[in-house]
């Protein structure tokens, strides 16, 4: 079960999981209360989600722009 979880958190951009950790939840019950409001609202949040995933990998890259030893 650890790996199919691991399989995904490199897959699924981990925004759920950084949202966790910023927050002090765990990242499972902000997955629930996402596939919760996914259903709810007719698929909107999935909108949210890959906004989020694509700061987040702006971010990244910027950072590690940033952060160069050749800089």
């Amino acid at each position: 079960m650890k790996r199919i979880v691991l399989f995904f958190e490199d897959y699924a951009f981990g925004v759920c999981s950084k949202i966790g950790e910023k927050l002090g939840i765990s990242s499972s019950s902000i997955r629930m209360y996402f596939i919760y409001a996914s259903f709810f609202t007719f698929g909107s949040p999935v909108i949210v989600y890959l906004v989020l995933a694509f700061i987040m990998n702006i971010r990244k890259h910027m950072r590690r722009k940033y952060n160069s030893f050749w800089y």
